[in-house]
């Protein structure tokens, strides 16, 4: 016998908006290396307190955490960036930063479609 969860309508509107808010941050990740990601991010920041207590709580801490981390590591690559022999070390942290980022926001968007907390 198969199990469902049902939610309640408030709960299931603030899934909904938290996985639009991935969308926005993955699209906004692709077209722009998230420089557009401060859009959602405040979108993130006025969401969140509203769903205390519930598991779509953890999913905006997520992106919050995941947007500040990526860019101490941009900005980290940067400082590298303004060096010639740092350019390589740049690179990689860039490319490393944005694989880490597309792995959040996978992880973050597949756990909010099965119902499951952000591992926060």
């Amino acid at each position: 016998m198969s199990q469902e969860l049902v939610l309640e309508g408030r709960l299931e509107s603030a899934k909904t908006t938290a996985w639009w808010l991935y969308v926005i941050h993955a699209v906004s990740f692709v077209f722009s290396l998230g420089a557009f990601s401060i859009i959602p991010l405040i979108l993130n920041y006025l969401q969140r307190p509203s769903t205390e207590g519930s598991f779509v709580h953890s999913h905006h801490t997520w992106m919050i955490r995941s947007f500040w981390w990526y860019a101490v590591w941009v900005v980290v690559g940067a400082v590298f960036f303004m060096t010639i022999i740092g350019i390589p070390v740049a690179w990689l942290i860039w490319i490393g930063a944005w694989l880490w980022k597309a792995y959040r926001l996978i992880v973050g968007i597949s756990r909010i479609n099965r119902n499951e907390p952000a591992p926060v």
